[in-house]
């Protein structure tokens, strides 16, 4: 739908003096004892507020879009005082939804006495402001089929007006259900982890993508997701950033398991690693210095106690010898 911005209603406060004016002289008319004018100031003291009707007021990045009669009217934005047709109406059928967001209509309840205080009205003016939306945390199966826990946070704001109020029932509404389809879709698509034989970018080739660690990817592709979806909905969203990322409670005691072992081994390859290395050196510069001569059995042997050593969980103990090798 195309929107049309009524860029020429910018003159509320004209309308409002000649009315008022007009109101003076029929007052005036009326106290003269004319009968024409009395009957004629009868008559715009009647009628005469329904142009006051029209006038509307905006403030900076506000937007009100109107119809007349059905008819989508146009739309007036940007701080003013206007005059349309005071027959218009205005629409906006997410005035009264409440989303986990930014700029929603929230009312507020005292601490002390519990009552409810001051309660902002909802209004059918549409805010053209950046808004953040914090979307529930969902579970969802990832790649491998493990349960993860993941929230997000979607910045948007209106673009087109009309496409907003009128090809969707509802604009907040649907961007919400948008913001969980699309989630869902790109995080079936990672692994929590990195995993190996794993295809995240579609094209045949596995990679090292992951929900943990491409989160910028990742967030990057919910964007677009989210984009195409409610492009039709006259919104373009700025953002999306995942807020959190956990596996879900069920099993996370498990892969915490899974997460130690994992870095056990890492750990002890490392530790073989540097202590073959050690062992090696040590034997270079024992031949080197001609200290001592070993044969085979004596290197195995020295071997041996040199990496239960190194690899040991626990101090060594030192033995004294006071024999001879041989």
């Amino acid at each position: 739908m195309t929107e049309k911005i009524l860029t020429n209603k910018k003159n509320g406060m004209l309308r409002l003096c000649w009315v008022s004016a007009l109101y003076i002289v029929a007052l005036v008319g009326m106290v003269t004892g004319e009968p024409a004018l009395i009957g004629v100031g009868i008559v715009w003291m009647s009628i005469g507020w329904i142009f006051l009707l029209g006038l509307r007021v905006l403030k900076p990045q506000e937007a009100l879009v109107l119809t007349l009669f059905g008819k989508y009217y146009g739309t007036i934005k940007g701080e003013g005082f206007y005059a349309v047709n005071p027959f218009c109406s205005s629409v906006n059928p997410a005035a009264k939804t409440e989303l986990n967001q930014s700029g929603d209509v929230k009312s507020t309840v005292s601490p002390l006495t519990g009552q409810p205080g001051t309660v902002s009205m909802p209004s059918n003016k549409l805010s053209l402001k950046l808004l953040t939306l914090n979307n529930n945390r969902q579970k969802i199966n990832d790649r491998l089929g493990t349960p993860v826990e993941i929230g997000m946070a979607v910045t948007w704001c209106i673009e087109n007006t009309a496409m907003a109020v009128f090809n969707v029932h509802n604009y907040k509404e649907y961007l919400s259900l948008q913001c969980d389809t699309a989630l869902r879709n790109i995080v079936r698509i990672y692994p929590y982890d990195v995993a190996e034989g794993v295809d995240t970018t579609g094209d045949g080739v596995a990679d090292e993508g992951s929900l943990r660690g491409s989160s910028e990817v990742v967030a990057e592709r919910i964007r677009q997701e989210i984009q195409n979806r409610v492009a039709i909905a006259g919104l373009r969203i700025v953002e999306a950033r995942i807020t959190y990322l956990a596996y879900a409670p069920e099993i996370a005691a498990a892969m915490l398991q899974r997460q130690q072992a994992r870095a056990i081994i890492d750990a002890r390859k490392m530790i073989v690693d540097g202590a073959v290395g050690m062992v090696e050196m040590a034997l270079e510069r024992l031949n080197e210095t001609n200290m001592v001569t070993l044969d085979e059995e004596r290197k195995a042997a020295m071997v041996s106690n040199l990496l239960v050593v190194l690899c040991g969980n626990h101090d060594a103990q030192p033995v004294v010898n006071s024999g001879s090798l041989y």
